[in-house]
């Protein structure tokens, strides 16, 4: 029973991934085989205004919302905040069209975030640090990805914990934890949240990228960003029972780290990630900047940088308990 009951939270997680979305009331058709809805249907049922501002980009507007997609590009900005789509928007007989999927788990949840349960709140946040021990993730002369991620981590949790949060800790030594078993320690002590972090780099040849980007999980049937294109078959994972929840922390945190410390903002992405996959608590990983560039490198290994990155954060953390507590 326990195994059936989980299934169909992860059928109805996946199909309704937020209770306070309105009913659709648009058109649903087929674009090399996904499923695609008109955009100016929507902006219709929704109040939108949508308008052509080139031959390729779109926008939607509603109030303060802004809303901008180009045709054939997987690049949506919502509010000056980048989210990277599952799918090309598309520019269909001269209507752009998004994928139903996109719809339901990316711009929906964003515009119509879910509520709590009746009293229920955002209280403790289980910090990851990335890597530990014999894992010492990226290594930039003699500094360790795994030092700085647990040096990142307490600091984000003092801040925390003087806003009135309860903090826990996947490790706060440098020890390795298996991945499956971060978010299962998460469960055991009760967290409501579950926040990795790490830093990026692309590579020994590659010192000009840079920027952050936060991750959430993909929703079933979905390609991964990382994935290239594949894992468009996959099904639900426990950390598909928070689409909704997952996408709205991960843009708020997309947002106020890009926003509170300048690093050029990569997009909200997502993927299938062991920690995010086996979270049964909205879950995020955070890839703070990246320190096979030189610039940024400086930045993190500095304190005073990451008391101003953890400060973003837990600003970021405060905006997702706003919203979505009752």
């Amino acid at each position: 029973m326990k195994i059936l009951a989980t299934l169909l939270l992860l059928l109805w997680a996946a199909c309704c991934p937020s209770a306070n979305v309105p009913p659709p009331r648009v058109e649903k058709f087929s674009i090399a085989g996904k499923e695609y809805v008109r955009l100016d249907q929507w902006a219709r049922a929704n109040s939108f205004q949508l308008t052509w501002i080139s031959k390729q980009d779109a926008v939607l507007l509603k109030g303060a919302t802004r809303i901008e997609f180009t045709a054939e590009s997987k690049r949506m900005s919502v509010n000056g905040v980048l989210v990277i789509l599952s799918e090309a928007v598309r520019n269909f007989n001269g209507t752009p069209c998004m994928a139903s999927l996109d719809l339901t788990t990316a711009l929906q949840p964003l515009l119509f975030p879910p509520k709590g349960r009746p009293r229920s709140t955002v209280k403790h946040i289980c910090i990851d640090p990335g890597h530990g021990g014999k894992q010492a993730g990226y290594l930039a002369g003699k500094e360790t990805e795994k030092k700085h991620t647990l040096l990142l981590a307490m600091e984000l949790g003092a801040q925390l914990r003087q806003a009135g949060y309860t903090v826990s800790y996947t490790r706060t030594a440098d020890t390795l934890i298996d991945l499956g078993e971060r978010p299962e320690i998460a469960r055991r002590r009760g967290a409501d949240l579950f926040v990795s972090l790490h830093f990026n780099s692309a590579g020994y040849t590659s010192a000009d990228i840079r920027g952050v980007e936060v991750y959430c999980m993909t929703p079933p049937r979905a390609s991964s960003t990382n994935a290239r294109g594949e894992g468009g078959n996959s099904g639900a994972y426990l950390g598909n029972l928070n689409n909704a929840r997952n996408m709205v922390l991960a843009y708020e945190l997309q947002k106020a780290i890009t926003r509170g410390t300048g690093l050029e903002d990569r997009g909200v992405k997502r993927a299938r990630f062991e920690v995010l996959r086996e979270a049964q608590m909205p879950a995020v990983l955070i890839e703070g900047g990246f320190m096979s560039n030189p610039s940024e490198a400086r930045k993190i290994f500095s304190p005073v940088w990451r008391k101003q990155m953890a400060q973003a954060i837990a600003a970021g953390i405060g905006s997702y308990r706003r919203i979505v507590e009752p």
